[in-house]
């Protein structure tokens, strides 16, 4: 019998170029030092500079593959799997050898002649910005998921999970997995990625919204969310999980929405229990031990999923993602303690 998965994932492969001390290069091409921007033409020059001018550290990347090499570390063998389009480069060979390391199985899209996608990891400090130029990434075709490799592994999937990047160019896509799993009674989760996809993506992601049962997303995401979908100006996480989390829905799965706040608080919220938030403290870490914070949202999204995949409750699924986005932000990049160690 062909092998197959509990958890499919779906987003844009991409390698991480990450530089340390990159102030001058935020000043230059105007970048904010904690942001994610998709790159302008302004913005093309930053990467072969700063393979110029800075010794940079290459890490496999791509917000949903992050989360999924997370789930596959938590996980058993064969229990995670991953697709997104690439180019025929060595771009490509390095993201399937990161994978091979984790555990995480991938079905990708590959187009001759093309060049995988790339993010520009500008570190400052504790905080990262990210400059993307997505190649191949958003040439992925929805037919992909029909594809005789593909097709049986989402029919076999119990839990989908789809970076919020994904709908820049793939809603389509993420409406066939978000209506499959709707359909079939399975689960479907989105991270919202970053604060332009509500900001400039709303229409998009509206339409995606009402298949969604786990929702991910950080604070600056989620009072961006409040403004473009709530259409209001609200802080307060809290309210805005709650309206993330009653939102309108097409199947009878309660929403659970997750709001992370970097050292501060994670909060969530169930559209079981809507007037009920649930706050969980964060098991705080010196400055001398973060390394930097590339990736570590994406690391508690795969500790969260995966522990959700164990049949964890809620609360022990929260915990598991506090410790892999700790155990991130020791290492450089979005990447894992090897050997391995157990956190379920």
């Amino acid at each position: 019998m062909a092998q197959t998965y509990k958890i499919f994932c779906m987003g844009n492969p991409l390698l991480d170029v990450q530089v340390r001390d990159g102030e001058a290069l935020l000043d230059k091409y105007g970048l904010g030092a904690n942001n994610a921007i998709l790159a302008e033409g302004k913005h093309m020059p930053i990467y072969e500079e700063i393979v110029k001018n800075y010794p940079v550290t290459y890490v496999a990347g791509g917000a949903s593959q992050n989360a999924a090499r997370g789930a596959a570390y938590v996980l058993p063998p064969n229990s995670v799997v991953y697709t997104g389009c690439v180019g025929d480069d060595d771009l490509a060979e390095q993201l399937r050898a990161a994978n091979k390391r984790e555990g995480l199985h991938e079905v990708y899209l590959v187009k001759k002649g093309e060049k995988t996608g790339a993010c520009a990891v500008i570190i400052t400090g504790h905080d990262r910005s990210l400059v993307t130029s997505l190649q191949a990434a958003e040439k992925f075709e929805t037919s992909h998921l029909s594809s005789p490799s593909v097709a049986p592994l989402v029919e076999a999937a119990k839990v989908f999970y789809v970076e919020g990047f994904f709908l820049t160019h793939g809603v389509d896509a993420v409406l066939a997995l978000s209506k499959h799993a709707s359909e079939k009674s399975k689960i479907f989760a989105l991270n919202l990625s970053a604060p332009f996809i509500p900001q400039f993506f709303s229409a998009q992601l509206e339409q995606v919204l009402p298949y969604c049962d786990i929702i991910i997303g950080n604070e600056s995401e989620a009072q961006e969310y409040a403004k473009a979908v709530m259409k209001v100006e609200e802080t307060d996480l809290v309210a805005i999980a709650k309206g993330i989390a009653t939102y309108k829905k097409e199947n009878s799965h309660p929403r659970v929405v997750i709001i992370t706040h970097g050292p501060e608080s994670t909060i969530l919220v169930s559209s079981a229990d809507p007037d009920n938030a649930k706050v969980y403290s964060v098991q705080p870490i010196s400055n001398e031990e973060i390394v930097d914070t590339n990736g570590a949202g994406d690391a508690f999204a795969g500790g969260f999923l995966g522990a959700y995949v164990a049949e964890k409750s809620l609360d022990e699924c929260v915990e598991v993602g506090h410790k892999m986005g700790a155990m991130c932000v020791q290492l450089v990049g979005p990447q894992f303690k090897w050997p391995k160690v157990n956190v379920l």
